[in-house]
């Protein structure tokens, strides 16, 4: 397993302040890190354990930039609690629950450490794993569209409220029933999200999303949140796409090839019972 030698772990070990820890587990990972949980683990160069793992970022005493990963998930998860209810938590992981050092940090962190050295790689000679770096989000592509669905699934009722239901009538066929809109805010045949004959892409998604159901797909690929009553948010992945939907309501699509675009797309008589059989196979945090 990468970043296991001695030297590194010794280094980052050594007088480590920690900024920040998060949680890379099948239910709740970086997402910005891939679309499911294998993905994410790959790009850190570790095993995709069932249990999962914590992330603790932070720098020594030279200000170098380590990622210390470990094996109890409850510790940092207590942690990430802690803090975000404006709690101090010294999280200090014991030596032997030490999986990995890696130098450098696979997030953007915008912190440092008082009285040390501003935040920089570790000298080379400590360890031969590639030092990380945060995926570039500077252009649209699949980290930046993963990050877009975290802020809709963060920010749910502030995207819903932009969203007229009118939108998702056809005043054609006077049934006011509803349907996909096609992305462009122009209401669909009004045959529920099946139909939207003017945008390929959101065909894909739900036919792929629709596959889940029969194959299901990687761990972490379908990821089911708490949401307020008794729904839930739902959150999906796939190439090139991610949704976020709430299983009372409607859903949004980001795709790769629509820069920028958060694509609404109806209730209809088909998406309810399709957000209820992804919400059955979705993994869920403890």
């Amino acid at each position: 397993m990468a970043g296991t030698d001695e030297d590194a772990i010794a280094a980052a070990d050594d007088a480590l302040y920690v900024l920040t820890a998060v949680l890379l587990t099948p239910a709740q990972f970086p997402s910005v890190l891939g679309d499911d949980y294998p993905e994410a683990c790959t790009a850190l160069g570790l095993a995709p354990l069932a249990d999962g793992y914590g992330l603790v970022l932070g720098q020594d005493g030279d200000g170098a930039r380590w990622t210390v990963v470990i094996d109890d998930v409850s510790l940092v998860a207590v942690a990430i609690a802690s803090w975000d209810c404006g709690m101090e938590y010294d999280l200090s992981p014991d030596e032997r629950t030490v999986v990995a050092a890696l130098p450098g940090w696979p997030l953007a962190v915008a912190v440092a450490a008082p009285g040390v050295p501003a935040p920089h790689d570790p000298d080379p000679g400590l360890t031969d794993a590639p030092v990380l770096s945060p995926p570039d989000t500077s252009t649209w592509g699949p980290a930046q569209r993963r990050l877009g669905a975290d802020e809709i699934a963060l920010q749910w009722a502030v995207w819903r409220e932009q969203i007229d239901d009118a939108d998702f009538r056809d005043p054609g066929d006077g049934t006011g029933k509803d349907g996909a809109a096609d992305g462009g805010g122009e209401p669909s045949d009004g045959t529920g999200e099946e139909a939207s004959p003017r945008h390929s892409g959101l065909r894909r998604v739900l036919a792929e999303a629709r596959s889940y159901v029969d194959s299901p797909p990687p761990l972490g690929r379908v990821r089911s949140s708490f949401a307020t009553g008794d729904a839930r948010i739902l959150r999906a992945d796939g190439p090139g796409w991610s949704m976020v939907a709430r299983t009372d309501d409607i859903a949004f699509v980001l795709l790769d090839d629509e820069p920028g675009e958060v694509l609404p797309v109806g209730r209809g008589p088909e998406l309810p019972g399709l957000l209820e059989a992804l919400d059955k196979l979705a993994v869920r945090p403890l």
